[in-house]
């Protein structure tokens, strides 16, 4: 019965990261900002990115040192519910995951 059910997951986990792979998304959103001081005026590119940096960051790193093996900071973030499922049942994937999700919210990759 256990490889019956280890199976199963196995094959629910492989489809779900192959029906996941062949939609990808374009995030290609750019907001321009134009910033007038005295008599220059400068326009700055705000990404998607640049824009979840911030108080979001702390917010992030500190649900991650605190709530990182729950998963804290992916369900911070909006990612994936079974992926975050995943990475809880690894309990991180036995710290890389985890290690690799600081390193991509430092980076501003997250």
């Amino acid at each position: 019965m256990k490889i019956k059910f280890l199976l199963t997951l196995l094959v629910v986990l492989v489809s779900y990261t192959a029906s996941y792979a062949s939609f990808p998304v374009k995030r290609t959103v750019t907001t321009a900002t134009e910033i007038t001081t005295g008599d220059t005026s400068t326009t700055e590119i705000l990404t998607p990115i640049a824009s979840a940096v911030g108080d979001n960051l702390v917010i992030g790193i500190l649900l991650w040192f605190f709530l990182g093996m729950l998963a804290g900071h992916r369900w911070y973030y909006g990612k994936p519910i079974l992926w975050n499922i995943v990475f809880i049942l690894t309990a991180g994937g036995l710290g890389v995951w985890w290690i690799i999700d600081l390193i991509n919210m430092i980076t501003g990759r997250f």
